[in-house]
């Protein structure tokens, strides 16, 4: 990856992206490490940042950075059991899953995967698709008996993630996982925490709507420890659906990740702002 030349990276790098001498400095930092990140679904709401986000995970790959991709799905899964008049409630955040539920779910998340397998392909992009159809890479474990078919991982497997990694493709998961033939359904962020978990990788990147973490006057936090964290959950300055995306971060950071980014999706190339700048973009949290 050093190999680049300065007009490779000229060629590579678009205009309004990050310093070039900053990225050819973090290129060499990041060269033999693995990097999973995660795009919520309600951020692929807007196909201009679905456009974003397939131009830079290209921009990954050329530059040589092995990534894993792990892609929610959310907004379109409410779209489809609308459309087929199911209602559905929520415990926890989490989506009540009963056989009808989950055969839509399954569906339209396989969809979604090929459609960013096929968008890549179209910038010159291998990448292959991991779900529970092909390549299933999650074991799980049922959450609970009242969620249905909500699973949580349990066992990741790295020999297939590792061998599409070494072929110089990206593996694009789905957030879904078997246990005995059996599809289950599993938060998109669980599911990144837990593949970052077992490859033990440099960095997770929770790609959202939200600017990341924010002090008591909205302001954004640009990096933070673990214990600062865990004291902003306790004086209720981290509230709401930020603090199951926080448990996962810190779970990761606890487990052989080195630092974990809670990035906003919006702005263009936030991603690479975020791994080849020395700002950075959202909030990184430490250990």
């Amino acid at each position: 990856m050093s190999s680049l030349k300065e007009e490779d990276l000229k060629k590579i790098l678009p205009e309004n992206g990050p310093p070039k001498e900053e990225v050819y400095k973090y290129i060499e930092k990041y060269k033999n490490d693995l990097i999973v990140i995660k795009y919520g679904g309600n951020v692929f709401i807007d196909r201009n940042i679905f456009n974003n986000f397939i131009e830079d995970i290209t921009i990954l790959n050329k530059l040589g950075i092995s990534i894993v991709v792990v892609h929610g799905g959310g907004p379109r899964i409410k779209r489809e059991l609308d459309k087929s008049n199911i209602q559905t409630k929520f415990i926890k955040g989490l989506r009540v899953t009963d056989e009808k539920v989950i055969n839509i779910v399954e569906r339209v998340l396989i969809e979604f995967n090929k459609d960013i397998v096929a968008s890549l392909k179209k910038k010159g992009t291998e990448a292959i698709s991991i779900n529970t159809k092909e390549n299933n890479i999650i074991e799980v474990i049922p959450e609970s008996e009242e969620l249905g078919f909500v699973g949580k991982p349990n066992k990741i497997n790295n020999d297939i993630l590792l061998s599409v990694i070494r072929g110089k493709k990206i593996p694009i998961v789905s957030p879904l996982g078997l246990q005995k033939n059996q599809t289950f359904n599993i938060n998109g962020d669980w599911a990144a925490g837990a593949i970052a978990k077992s490859l033990k990788c440099r960095r997770l990147l929770l790609m959202t709507n939200v600017e990341g973490v924010l002090d008591k006057n909205k302001k954004l936090i640009e990096e933070i420890s673990s214990s600062e964290i865990l004291e902003m959950i306790k004086n209720e300055t981290i509230t709401g659906g930020m603090i199951p995306k926080i448990k996962t971060c810190l779970d990761a950071i606890n487990n052989g990740v080195t630092a974990v980014g809670i990035i906003d999706a919006r702005p263009q190339h936030s991603i690479l702002f975020e791994l080849f700048s020395d700002k950075g973009s959202g909030t990184l949290i430490r250990k």
